[in-house]
């Protein structure tokens, strides 16, 4: 079950879960500031797997893909988390009235737990009885004071993060046969994939019938059919995999398999 409650819509946030919960997190566009109040968090990337538990915090950094698992533990009760989403346009100001300026680009991870400290914890708790209370609204001003004050507290904490929380420079170009094979999986839009490795849609064709020989949707289909049938040969269920291989419905994984393979994936498995 879930219950999120919107503190701040599309800013702050939190939510619990009675139940174990994988999301394929299609696409982290925001840096994103986690709070885990209770329960497991992992995040997995392609370059990251990191994890979480009750009292961690966790900075997100954006332009990311990666699937999110939320657990809830034995004596925590429910999962829990307050998030809050660091929108670019919100970081803009607030380098503009700190004359914050990023002197190099970020080469760190793109994801880093936050250490504990009493300012931190305060200023969650100060957000709890908003969580707990959700019938009284919080400003949007008020709200955005307090997002300010995440921001000036994780650099507080962590200074060397400035240069992730104000890089506002367009993705790079980066390896795209690398990047491809890493994230194949994602159900995202080709447009997208050519903004993530840095390219305009007619360069990401252009590179990538270069580098793979075929279109980019006729190279993923293959490639997550090809998947699917390595994962099915060891014996993993075709309803266990096909949102994990980037297909919307097990019908249209079915038909697609069935229509490559000669067999439906589950005479396969059998």
């Amino acid at each position: 079950m879930t219950n999120p409650t919107k503190i701040i819509p599309g800013v702050i946030f939190y939510a619990y879960l009675s139940a174990t919960r994988k999301d394929k997190v299609s696409f982290l566009k925001h840096n994103t500031l986690v709070l885990q109040v209770s329960g497991h968090f992992t995040l997995e990337t392609a370059a990251q797997k990191i994890s979480m538990t009750k009292g961690e915090m966790l900075l997100i950094g954006k332009n990311q893909l990666g699937t999110i698992t939320k657990t809830p533990l034995p004596g925590d009760g429910m999962y829990e988390t307050i998030v809050i989403s660091l929108q670019e346009d919100l970081l803009r100001k607030i380098a503009l009235e700190e004359h914050i300026e990023t002197k190099q680009k970020y080469t760190g991870p793109l994801n880093v737990l936050i250490p504990s400290s009493d300012f931190l914890k305060g200023f969650f708790q100060s957000i709890v009885p908003y969580v707990r209370n959700p019938q009284t609204t919080i400003s949007a001003d008020m709200g955005m004071l307090k997002v300010k004050e995440a921001v000036k507290l994780i650099l507080h904490a962590v200074p060397q993060l400035s240069d992730l929380l104000f890089d506002f420079s367009e993705p790079y170009k980066i390896d795209l046969e690398e990047f491809m094979l890493s994230n194949f999986h994602y159900n995202l839009p080709v447009e997208k994939f050519a903004q993530l490795t840095g390219r305009s849609l007619a360069g990401f064709k252009r590179d990538f019938q270069k580098v793979f020989d075929m279109s980019p949707r006729h190279w993923l289909r293959e490639k997550r059919l090809s998947e699917a049938r390595h994962l099915i040969e060891k014996k993993k269920k075709p309803s266990a995999i096909y949102l994990d291989l980037g297909f919307e419905t097990l019908a249209h994984f079915s038909y697609s398999f069935k229509k490559k393979y000669g067999k439906a994936p589950t005479e396969w498995f059998n």
